[in-house]
């Protein structure tokens, strides 16, 4: 009974060393597994931390190449600023030279033309002044526009814009219908020569007379001088006259006497009336165009010129006293 009662304990005692060993197997065996695990999390945290520095190496790495980047930017840009600054001066010498370069432009070739522009304007106001010579003055005008655009000053373009304006006056007066007239008066004193007289109308009525006239001649005859004026005696001198007081009215036309054309103007037509056939038909063309020429008004009035001239005096002047004046010779120099 005793044996049997040893024999289980020993069994109890064996089966409790079994489990203890087994408890022991086991806390080891989760103890090193957790060790592993936590081996392994130190591994991939080692790896991630080794990662990252890495990244901050390059970063760093990355930081410093902008960096560099940077200080060469700044260096081009301080260069470049300091070529801009260079640059703006380079211009501001250019500009001031441009300027007096502007200030002497008056060369020879410009004074050259400013001379002959002055003088063409002078002499297209004096012979406007003196012979009313619209055409001429407008030619002159147009010369001296050419020699202002030879110039190369463009100071002097508001002298060619008051030229121009000059010009439309002159136009305006219409210098080409006063040779108009000139032309209609010569072409009318030119058929005077032709025109038939009321003597050779009368010789050609008095060769066909009518019996009745016929057969009182060979008792009456009739003379009276009443109404015969001193020219239709002389057709020849009757001529003369209407050509002569055709050149009056030429002449009253070129010195822009009205009075003087119409007058002489009249006498014509009162000649050619009492001394021609005014039944024929050159007669009566000459007559319509002495009244057309009569009754049609004088060229207009000439317009008084010299605006262009005195702006281009008084811009010469002022650019002469802008010129910068030579410089006084120093002591030394009068010295040696």
């Amino acid at each position: 009974m005793q044996r049997r009662g040893g024999t289980l304990a020993l069994l109890i005692a064996l089966v409790a060393l079994v489990l203890a060993g087994f408890a022991v197997w086991r806390a080891i065996a989760i103890e090193r597994g957790e060790g592993d695990a936590q081996a392994a999390l130190r591994k991939e945290l080692d790896e991630r931390t080794a990662e990252i520095a890495r990244t901050g190496d390059q970063r760093k790495r990355d930081l410093d190449t902008l960096r560099a980047r940077i200080a060469d930017t700044d260096t081009v840009n301080k260069g470049v600023r300091e070529e801009l600054l260079t640059l703006g001066e380079r211009s501001r010498h250019l500009e001031d030279a441009v300027a007096n370069l502007a200030e002497q432009r008056l060369t020879g070739r410009d004074a050259l033309a400013l001379n002959e522009a002055e003088f063409l304007l002078q002499l297209a106001q004096e012979r406007l002044a003196l012979f009313q010579d619209a055409q001429a003055a407008l030619a002159a005008y147009r010369l001296a526009d050419s020699a202002l655009a030879a110039a190369e000053d463009p100071v002097f373009a508001g002298v060619r814009q008051t030229i121009g304006a000059e010009m439309q006056e002159l136009e305006a007066a219409k210098p080409l219908e006063t040779n108009a007239t000139l032309t209609a008066l010569e072409r009318v004193r030119g058929t005077v020569a032709t025109l038939p007289t009321k003597s050779e109308r009368s010789t050609a009525a008095a060769t066909t007379p009518s019996r009745f006239e016929a057969l009182l001649r060979q008792f009456v005859r009739v003379s009276s001088d009443g109404g015969v004026t001193p020219g239709s005696r002389d057709p020849e001198l009757t001529r003369a006259l209407v050509a002569i007081d055709i050149r009056a009215a030429q002449a009253a036309l070129l010195a822009r006497d009205p009075t003087g054309y119409t007058s002489a103007l009249a006498r014509a037509r009162g000649a050619l009336a009492a001394g021609f056939d005014t039944d024929a038909d050159t007669v009566k063309n000459d007559l319509a165009e002495i009244d057309r020429l009569a009754a049609a008004p004088l060229a207009p009035t000439l317009p008084e010129l010299g605006s262009a001239l005195r702006e281009l005096r008084n811009l010469r002047a002022t650019r002469a006293l802008a010129q910068p004046r030579p410089a006084a010779p120093t002591g030394d120099g009068a010295g040696t």
